[in-house]
């Protein structure tokens, strides 16, 4: 087995495949690229990914992108630990909670995180604003779902990686200059959704994790 995993430091479906690899303990070399040096548009990246994006992962001769792609790729390839559940009832809600997440929750989050990523929050306040209730409403239904334990069963599942990163990225979000003032009172999440918060804390606290954490956030 030879397993090169490509990413960048914030990419959150990098992320997700980082978390997916450290879960299923799959032996692998680390491929940190960096965006500001346009690495992911390399020729060796292309060549892979057409598109220029991470996350790639190389299994010997075979390369897969897109997180969701990667994820299912190594659950068969790989089987243990399942990503997908165990039976076809685990896989139908871990894959619902995925799409749901994608077509619902992500959009929600990006409309207010990402103005405040890449600085446009005076520009973009008011749509921000706006915003707001829409990702809190998201946020409340993962808090129901998440109940003691995961998001889809007993144990850790795709959905709770494809789901995390977008979650540490709204702390992130709010991190930065002006995040204060738009009086959300959303963090911290564990205050605000306990839940949610008690979930974060199950995955954070799983070997290996600080491997996965973006290293560039650890700067400010």
């Amino acid at each position: 087995m030879s397993i090169s995993f490509f990413w960048g430091s914030g990419s959150g479906p990098a992320w997700r495949v980082a978390l997916a690899l450290l879960v299923k303990k799959l032996p692998h070399d680390s491929k940190l690229l960096s965006f500001a040096k346009r690495e992911h548009k390399s020729e060796e990246l292309l060549a892979m990914n057409p598109r220029g994006k991470v996350p790639v992962v190389r299994d010997g001769d075979h390369a897969v992108y897109e997180s969701l792609a990667v994820l299912t790729y190594l659950d068969r390839k790989y089987p243990e630990v399942p990503l997908f559940g165990r039976t076809p009832e685990e896989a139908g809600r871990i894959m619902c909670t995925i799409m749901e997440h994608q077509c619902y929750g992500e959009p929600a989050i990006s409309a207010v995180t990402r103005p405040l990523l890449f600085g446009r929050l005076e520009v973009s306040r008011d749509g921000v604003l706006a915003a707001v209730p829409t990702m809190m409403e998201e946020l409340e239904k993962l808090d129901a779902q998440v109940g003691d334990g995961w998001l889809v069963g007993e144990a850790i599942s795709a959905a709770d990686l494809f789901v995390y990163p977008a979650i540490k990225t709204i702390e992130r979000a709010f991190g930065k200059p002006g995040a204060a003032e738009l009086e959300t009172g959303i963090l911290p999440i564990a205050g605000r959704f306990p839940k949610l918060g008690a979930w974060m804390a199950k995955i954070e606290a799983l070997p290996g994790y600080e491997g996965t954490y973006p290293p560039h956030w650890r700067e400010g």
